[in-house]
């Protein structure tokens, strides 16, 4: 049912496709993509995954390499079928960008008591191995369900 996957965060360069590389390892037979909700407003499209979050992800066995920031579109929504967002208010801007999105718009962190997982961008190794955590238990969550 759900094959066409995206994972959303602000930037597009930390949580997001931290989410989607644990993701596509755990679900290999699924299209999965990510994306930012102000990725061109921050300057950010076309950049790759912020270092510290690569070097988390690779310390454990994840590769960011060659990713690149994009900015969430209505077009995007519509290609997928399930959009996972990384906070609370992540919700309604994505139902701002597109309305119809809504009803296919959940928690990254649904199944690990509905968690925001906190943006780490620009803070201590600790934030950024904490964000770490929570999306490796979450998208283990999400995988068992789907």
């Amino acid at each position: 049912m759900f094959n066409h996957i995206l994972v959303v965060c602000v930037g597009n360069i930390c949580r997001s496709p931290s989410g989607e590389a644990l993701l596509k390892q755990l679900l290999p037979g699924k299209n999965i993509r990510s994306a930012g909700l102000s990725t061109e407003k921050s300057g950010l499209s076309g950049k790759s995954a912020d270092r510290m979050a690569t070097d988390i992800a690779a310390e454990n066995g994840i590769c960011l390499d060659g990713h690149q920031a994009q900015q969430l579109t209505a077009e995007l929504c519509r290609e997928f079928d399930l959009i996972l967002v990384m906070e609370k208010g992540h919700l309604d801007v994505v139902a701002s960008i597109a309305p119809e999105a809504r009803g296919k718009t959940m928690l990254f962190g649904q199944w690990i008591g509905q968690q925001d997982i906190p943006d780490p961008y620009r803070m201590s190794r600790d934030a950024y191995e904490h964000a770490y955590q929570l999306i490796d238990k979450a998208a283990r969550a999400w995988a068992q369900k789907l």
